[in-house]
């Protein structure tokens, strides 16, 4: 009897088990999802990978931000991903800073280094739709790494 609920235990403990790691892209928790996108444009401009940033930007995403004459300054998204030469790996070093969203809209802070020069903050608005979550728009700015005192 003690061996027949031990082997019915270990039975029901095993297909829960199989259960929690059967997951498919559906059954991500939503963060987990527009971390995907973020990463994305964040791996697909380090390192050349255009069908990456076609994945994680809608056709029609726009980013704005503001010139040294103050003014502002919007970019298209095929022009912005037709500067970025396919396969060339660049020293940028990327980070999510946050993630908020509110059924299927999205916003997203990212930091992004490029040693020896700047500082760049990107804002990102995503929205999901047919399944999946796009960047919508970016707006960025950025700030000078600080030089250090060479003596």
């Amino acid at each position: 009897m003690i061996k027949s609920i031990k082997i019915g235990l270990v039975g029901i403990f095993s297909l829960l088990c199989l259960n929690t790691n059967a997951q498919d892209e559906n059954s991500k928790s939503q963060i987990e999802q527009i971390t995907e996108t973020l990463m994305k444009y964040i791996d697909g401009t380090a390192n050349g990978e255009l069908d990456k940033l076609r994945e994680a930007f809608h056709p029609d995403f726009n980013l704005y931000s503001v010139t040294e004459e103050d003014s502002l300054r919007i970019w298209s998204g095929k022009d912005y991903i037709g500067g970025i030469i396919e396969g060339k790996k660049s020293n940028r070093i990327g980070r999510i800073i946050s993630i908020d969203y509110e059924n299927d809209a999205a916003i997203a802070k990212a930091e992004i280094l490029i040693p020896n020069w700047r500082i760049f903050t990107d804002y990102f608005l995503l929205v999901k739709y047919e399944g999946s979550w796009k960047i919508v728009h970016k707006s960025y700015t950025w700030r000078e790494i600080p030089k250090s005192d060479e003596k």
